[in-house]
């Protein structure tokens, strides 16, 4: 259960961040690829599809670990797991990006967000 806490309060940080995109803080060499200062539409609408997704996340891990009960168990573990991947996924992209403080914030990041979604579908 404080693996599934920790993983919502990290995300609900990076949702901040992201909203802190989309509403045109110019802090994008942190994401994205690192290419614009203050991010254009696209990404901006990319940032809030990000905070949707940041946030069925977090509905996942805590109905995986009990928190809540939402979705059926089965949706909850495999989700998590998808999760898993996808965050591992982001420790490699993040790692390539041409962007240093890219590659050294969010590539870290992706690793401790894949650990925490790892203890929570191993409950």
């Amino acid at each position: 259960m404080l693996a599934a806490i920790a993983l919502t309060v990290v995300l609900g940080v990076l949702a901040l961040f992201q909203l802190a995109l989309a509403l045109g803080a110019p802090i994008g060499r942190f994401a994205w690829g690192g290419a614009h200062r203050v991010l254009p539409a696209r990404l901006r609408i990319g940032s809030v599809v990000s905070i949707l997704i940041y946030a069925v996340i977090a509905l996942l891990a805590l109905d995986c670990a009990g928190v809540i009960d939402v979705v059926p168990d089965v949706v909850s573990t495999v989700g998590m797991w998808v999760v898993f991947g996808y965050f591992v996924l982001g420790i490699g992209l993040n790692a390539i990006s041409r962007s240093k403080p890219e590659r050294y914030t969010m590539a870290p990041l992706s690793a401790v967000l894949a650990v925490l979604s790892l203890l929570v579908v191993l409950g």
